[in-house]
């Protein structure tokens, strides 16, 4: 954006480094057991409970702050980040530690420190504000802003001195030219309210195969054949461009499309991102091996990641991927679930103050915890005498899958499994006697609904019961502690309080879930749930004029701008997510309104599609819908259960699923009902092909 004061090329050698992460006040009544203590301590999110001793005079968002800033008339520094964020962590101790910082943030600042995770709508305004002054964002995110809330700087990480000198001389520019600092205001605050904002696009809807080919062409461009993910470093796992190419692939025949996403899941699962002990990915990798991660571990990664594996097993059968399933949703299981089965939010990237020590190992130690068999585990998890990593530490990965390593090594691979099993049980006895990382265990509606589909898809994959069991308890815990009669969500819930209304990835990612659960069951309760929560988010959410869904709800507070959340990243976008619930909701229910609204939707950002490559994956996958019109397939009678397992063993991404013992209340399903048999009918575009009673022959039926 072009247009911003000179002042700030002046300050740009003190922005951020490329480090990131991606109550009582100090004036009041001290806890007896800290010097400090602000008004954070009366906060549930343990992010804003770690800074609660801080001597910084640290609010949480909202009104008291903003009120604050407004009366005593001074900028506010809006520092934002999560739990488990190493970077967060290390400016807190350089800075917001530090004596002489908080006395010069305390005397001329507000200052407030906000949860990214829980007001992702406060991070995504001041996100904007960071790349249109930098280029980049990341966590920490710092911005300081009037006392209106529009932002005059943002940027990431600071060294304790560099953060010193930008505080003064922000102030000094908005105490000695407060007509420039609101003509910066003010020029940031209107580019913060056109990034993503999607106009409605009035031209002919046309989505072909040629457009989907268009898209994967350009995207390929941007692949990494050889060690999977986009070119470059450091690399995210994009759980969902991968969905989209493996449909791609299916609708298209395309070898490449294939090869994108194996070459991408086998290195991640073989790769020091994966907890190779313990299961589970980190949130990324540094480099572009895949090896050494960032050691966060983000519920909504695993997520994904589970739904992914569980696709790309269906298609390929490679054993590696089930067994990366099972162990991440142990994973999760062991250290993620809570008692009243919410899912928790993530494990820091850091114990003992320091980067992945949890995960780590020297030599020597697992010699002594292996014993006589240690110079095979050492081959088999590439583990160096003076080490692979860094101060003679080893990150476990590995270099050949269990097959080829077994080949190498002259054993059965049932001999190489029994043998690694042993092994990976005494190193995970002896990692739970280290301190453990950090555990952020607040729970937040979006996450635990993209977890809930996780162990649907899982279930539908292996047909494993307690899969199935964990994905209906968690969606039990989000219909009590979540869900009003009139659906409306909540975001978060810890200790028995959920206080932030939700926004629309919380609803757009519970009805993709809800959904998830009917086509695992055929318990239609989930489907008219989903419909529910959907009408909810039509009347709070959605733009007449533009055809879109705005982020925040009608009734939260104002923010300097109502954001759209459009581009897919590595969570998809909350629009995408809309879209494909309204697609997917129209085909279930002959609802043709909600169709047209998905259509217009993806029309509006078509353009966009053909240079977004993974960016736009979640809107690929719609288009391939509407190119591809998806098969309804019903199946009804006694012995719907085995018909649609037996089904689910195929790889089926434009198959609708729908049936049951009866008939019941969706539309397709009328009158299929012959008394003494389980009848499967395959349907499309509401014409049914000559029912069939055996698997096999429906399958045929389906191109």
């Amino acid at each position: 954006m072009r247009g911003f004061v000179t002042f700030f090329s002046l300050i740009i050698f003190v922005s951020s480094l490329s480090n990131s992460c991606g109550q009582k006040n100090s004036a009041m009544q001290q806890d007896s057991d800290h010097q400090y203590t602000n008004k954070l301590i009366n906060e549930s999110s343990p992010y804003l409970l770690q800074h609660a001793h801080n001597p910084v005079d640290w609010y949480p968002w909202g009104e008291e702050a903003l009120e604050k800033a407004k009366k005593e008339n001074k900028l506010m520094v809006i520092s934002i980040g999560y739990a488990a964020c190493h970077w967060c962590h290390v400016m807190e101790k350089e800075s917001f530690e530090d004596s002489a910082v908080a006395k010069l943030m305390n005397e001329k600042f507000i200052s407030i420190k906000v949860d990214r995770e829980e007001r992702p709508d406060v991070d995504q305004i001041y996100m904007n504000a960071a790349q249109l002054l930098t280029g980049s964002g990341g966590w920490p995110l710092n911005a300081i802003a009037l006392p209106d809330g529009r932002p005059i700087f943002a940027g990431t990480y600071f060294p304790k001195e560099n953060w010193m000198n930008l505080l003064e001389r922000v102030q000094e520019f908005y105490v000695n030219t407060p007509e420039k600092a609101e003509e910066q205001a003010s020029r940031l605050t209107e580019g913060i309210q056109t990034v993503e904002l999607i106009s409605l696009n009035t031209s002919e809807e046309t989505f072909t195969q040629e457009d989907l080919a268009v898209i994967f062409e350009g995207w390929k461009e941007m692949m990494d054949f050889k060690f999977g993910g986009q070119r470059g470093a450091p690399k995210f796992p994009v759980p969902i461009g991968h969905q989209f190419l493996l449909k791609y692939y299916h609708n298209s025949g395309d070898k490449k499309a294939l090869e994108a996403v194996t070459t991408t899941l086998d290195k991640m699962a073989l790769g020091g991102i994966y907890d190779q002990i313990g299961g589970g990915f980190a949130r990324y990798s540094t480099d572009k091996y895949w090896k050494v991660p960032h050691f966060e571990k983000m519920l909504y990664d695993n997520a994904q990641l589970v739904s992914l594996y569980a696709s790309a097993y269906q298609l390929t059968k490679d054993p590696l991927y089930k067994e990366v399933v099972y162990e991440t949703l142990e994973f999760i299981k062991r250290e993620l679930t809570s008692e009243e089965n919410g899912f928790y939010s993530s494990l820091d990237a850091d114990s003992e103050g320091e980067e992945g020590k949890f995960y780590i190992w020297k030599k020597p130690d697992i010699d002594k915890i292996i014993g006589a068999d240690s110079d095979f585990i050492i081959d088999y998890y590439s583990i160096e005498e003076d080490g692979n990593w860094e101060h003679g530490n080893n990150i476990l990965l590995r270099e050949m899958k269990d097959e080829d390593f077994a080949e190498a090594h002259g054993l059965s691979v049932a001999d190489l499994k029994e043998q690694v099993s042993k092994a990976k049980k005494l190193l995970l006895e002896a990692r739970e006697n280290k301190i453990r990382p950090g555990l952020d265990d607040k729970i937040l509606t979006a996450w635990n609904a993209l977890m809930i589909k996780g162990y649907a898809d899982a279930y539908r994959v292996f047909d494993e019961e307690t899969f199935l069991e964990m994905a209906l308890k968690n969606a039990a815990f989000i219909k009590d502690k979540a869900l009003s009669k009139n659906g409306q969500l909540t975001r978060n819930y810890k200790d028995g309080k959920a206080s932030i209304n939700a926004f629309l990835d919380d609803y757009a990612f519970t009805i993709e879930a809800f959904i998830a659960l009917y086509q695992a069951t055929f318990e239609e309760q989930w489907l008219f749930e989903a419909e529910k929560l959907l009408k909810y988010s039509l009347d709070h959410f959605f733009d007449e004029a533009s055809g879109m869904f705005f982020y925040t709800s009608d009734l939260d507070p104002d923010l300097i701008a109502r954001k759209m959340e459009v581009a897919d990243n590595v969570i998809p976008s909350s629009n995408s997510a809309m879209a494909k619930n309204l697609y997917i909701l129209g085909e279930y229910l002959y609802n043709e309104d909600y169709i047209s609204k998905a259509r217009q939707m993806l029309n509006n950002v078509k353009d966009k599609l053909n240079e977004g490559g993974p960016y736009y994956g979640n809107w690929d996958i719609v288009m391939s819908y509407f190119v591809n019109q998806p098969y309804e397939v019903a199946i009804v009678g006694d012995d719907f259960e085995a018909k649609r397992k037996a089904m689910d063993q195929h790889f089926l991404p434009n198959v609708l699923f729908m049936g049951g013992k009866n008939e019941g209340k969706l539309p397709l399903l009328e009158n299929k009902l012959v008394e003494g048999r389980t009848t499967i009918y395959v349907c499309q575009n509401k014409s049914c092909r000559l029912p069939v009673t055996e698997v096999d022959r429906a399958l045929t039926q389906i191109k």
